[in-house]
């Protein structure tokens, strides 16, 4: 009898065991990297920040248990605030903090030089040193260009409305490729801007909008972080473009969207990091490389059209297809490319205003 508990006994032990997952605790092993994210809105905004968002779950698969992260969402442009957020990150054992938006830009530039073996990494601007600081950004000239040619394509006023963030070359690049996509398959269209400097409200996305129907926009694209811009368009029965993140809320009058895939540069940044072999190079991700993208083209886009889109994005995919080609004259008539010139990434960050074509309301 003694004997049968005995064997008893051990057999519960074991199945103890593996109910707890095996003999090896292992729910305290720590990720080689813990990543903080600092996202300017929220995590389900439909654009930018879900974006941002999705591609950290993205890539927090690819590295299966490699790495991990915390997030914080709504957090503003201010610098002390933005230190203070990465900060406690740290203090939860981040090793990497990601920080997405321009304007998070100064004070991971401030914290990298107060913490010297961690890495920072921001999307957009321009600041980086030479050991754990960069910024990261893409081609979305690319895509913009070619949603561009799908709202050139299906407009019957031959007026495009473009609600922007600001009057910075970030967002000018954008609009000038958009203009040139259109202009590409319908010469005598014409592109009405507004700019609500902020790069996130739905209110004044909506009320820029609405302002570009009034004035007789039959299509509308925006440079901002919600999709109210969408929905605006929708209200009136006009076709809209998405922007950041493939999410469709214009139902049959949405045409496609420009968007990141931001685990693409997450992966190899992090692998880097990883790696030991991390070096800020101010990355530029293309749709070579996955890192730019454009949504799938809805058939209210003529078909011939969507053929020429789907043509021109496998050349951009191979790298032979450059948006900014000569000749290309600002809207004052002085010369941004000229005859068989093209624009290399430097001169691209060096746009300064609207093109032939874009007119700011």
């Amino acid at each position: 009898m003694k004997k049968l508990l005995v064997v008893l006994l051990a057999l519960v032990m074991v199945f103890g065991l593996v109910a707890c997952g095996g003999g090896e605790d292992t729910s305290t092993d720590a990720p080689e990297l813990k990543v903080g994210f600092i996202f300017i809105g929220p995590i389900n905004d439909g654009g930018f920040t879900q974006s941002m968002y999705e591609g950290a779950l993205a890539s927090k698969e690819h590295f299966a248990g490699k790495m991990d992260f915390i997030y914080r969402e709504n957090v503003p442009e201010d610098t002390q605030e933005v230190k203070s957020t990465a900060l406690n990150m740290i203090d939860e054992g981040c090793n990497v903090i990601i920080a997405c938006s321009f304007g998070f830009m100064d004070a991971l530039n401030e914290l990298s030089a107060e913490y010297p073996d961690l890495t920072f990494l921001h999307f957009s601007g321009y600041m980086k040193n030479d050991t754990n600081f960069d910024n990261w950004f893409g081609s979305m000239e690319e895509a913009r260009y070619l949603t561009g040619m799908a709202a050139g394509a299906v407009t019957e006023a031959n007026v495009l409305g473009y609600v922007a963030a600001h009057p910075y070359t970030e967002v000018q690049i954008g609009i000038n490729a958009f203009t040139l996509g259109a202009q590409a398959v319908n010469p005598d269209v014409e592109v009405k801007v507004v700019y609500i400097n902020t790069w996130g409200d739905a209110e004044l996305e909506k009320t820029g909008a609405e302002q570009l129907l009034d004035a007789g926009a039959d299509v509308i694209c925006y440079h901002a972080d919600s999709t109210a811009a969408q929905l605006a368009a929708a209200e009136r029965g006009a076709y809209a473009i998405g922007w950041n993140y493939p999410k469709n809320d214009a139902g049959d009058k949405y045409l496609t969207a420009a968007y990141w895939n931001p685990e693409v540069y997450y992966n190899y940044a992090l692998q880097a990091v990883l790696d030991g072999t991390f070096v800020p190079e101010s990355y530029y991700g293309t749709m070579q490389d996955g890192l730019i993208a454009i949504d799938e083209v809805s058939e209210a886009v003529p078909e011939d059209v969507r053929a020429q889109i789907a043509d021109i994005k496998a050349k951009m995919e191979a790298g032979e297809f450059d948006v900014f080609t000569g000749p290309i004259y600002y809207d004052d008539g002085t010369v941004l490319c000229e005859e068989g010139q093209t624009l290399d990434r430097e001169g691209i960050w060096s746009i300064t205003n609207e093109i032939q074509g874009v007119s700011a309301i």
